[in-house]
């Protein structure tokens, strides 16, 4: 997926006082990422800090999905630090286009990542979460199985789980984990995908069944939740939680929403990605969801 946000260009080389872009040689590449620490890690020198990676999709940038996504603003309210990585072609490997195992090593460049922020910042260990966009949100989901002993909790935009994480792992341990989706995305099915040899992905509702199986979470499904529209918005967005007394599994449904970010501004240049619902923010939503789970 590719955004062509115009304003990006201009703000592309003038990033926040607080983010700034680092980088470290992983496999013999050269791999960037911009890590933005809110004003209050500053005045509170003696407190460690959540970190949330934050992936873009396909054929996006680091600093396209910094400037889409604003989660800068909900660090600053909630105060914790944001990483958005940049992947080697735009791309993140989850077994679609590229060989799951012998292909891209974001797993690798992700622990790498994580090494270097704990010498370089107040992290705390406990607290380390994932969130993403389509692609980005397909990696988050491999993190989530390939990793769950490092990160927290997983939320995923747009991007339900890939056929190939789960033929890679059967029983991932439990973590935390929220879908949000848009029945109407014409980029990333709601339904699901059977992408064959080249993978394919579950639907939303299968996604949702995955993890709490694996999470352990037994009973039937609470009815879901509607959540509070707002005026001149046609889209309706519902929650359904279940927990397991420890990691919580929640699904976030936008009826007619695209194949976009909820709440963030809506620049549709002419591609098929639908509506922005402005019902929920997905960085208040994801965070509350994240600061709900601890390692």
């Amino acid at each position: 997926m590719k955004f062509l946000i115009s304003l990006l260009v201009l703000a592309a080389g003038s990033f926040p006082a607080l983010a700034q872009v680092s980088s470290l040689v992983h496999k013999d590449e050269k791999r960037r990422y911009i890590v933005y620490t809110p004003p209050s890690y500053q005045s509170r020198p003696q407190q460690a800090f959540p970190v949330v990676f934050n992936f873009h999709g396909g054929g996006m940038s680091m600093a396209e999905q910094m400037l889409y996504t604003q989660m800068n603003r909900a660090a600053d309210r909630h105060q914790f630090i944001v990483v958005y990585p940049q992947g080697i072609k735009q791309d993140w490997n989850v077994g679609f286009g590229m060989d799951y195992l012998a292909g891209t090593d974001d797993v690798g460049f992700t622990q790498a990542m994580l090494s270097k922020l704990r010498q370089d910042y107040r992290v705390d260990d406990k607290r380390i979460y994932a969130t993403g966009l389509s692609r980005g949100g397909f990696f988050a989901l491999r993190l989530a199985a390939e990793l769950p002993r490092q990160f927290a909790a997983v939320a995923s935009v747009g991007a339900p789980m890939p056929v190939p994480v789960i033929d890679h792992h059967a029983v991932p341990s439990p973590v935390g984990m929220l879908l949000i989706h848009g029945t109407a995305d014409k980029v990333v099915l709601y339904g699901g995908k059977n992408g064959g040899k080249s993978g394919g992905y579950l639907s939303a509702e299968e996604t949702f069944a995955y993890w709490r199986k694996h999470n352990g979470i037994d009973g039937a499904v609470p009815p879901a939740r509607l959540l509070s529209g707002v005026p001149g918005d046609d889209t309706q967005v519902t929650q359904v939680e279940q927990s397991n007394g420890a990691q919580q599994v929640a699904l976030i449904t936008v009826k007619e929403g695209g194949h976009t970010w909820p709440g963030a501004d809506a620049f549709n240049m002419g591609l098929p990605i639908g509506k922005t619902t402005r019902a929920i923010d997905a960085n208040d939503i994801i965070w509350e969801f994240f600061s709900r789970q601890r390692r």
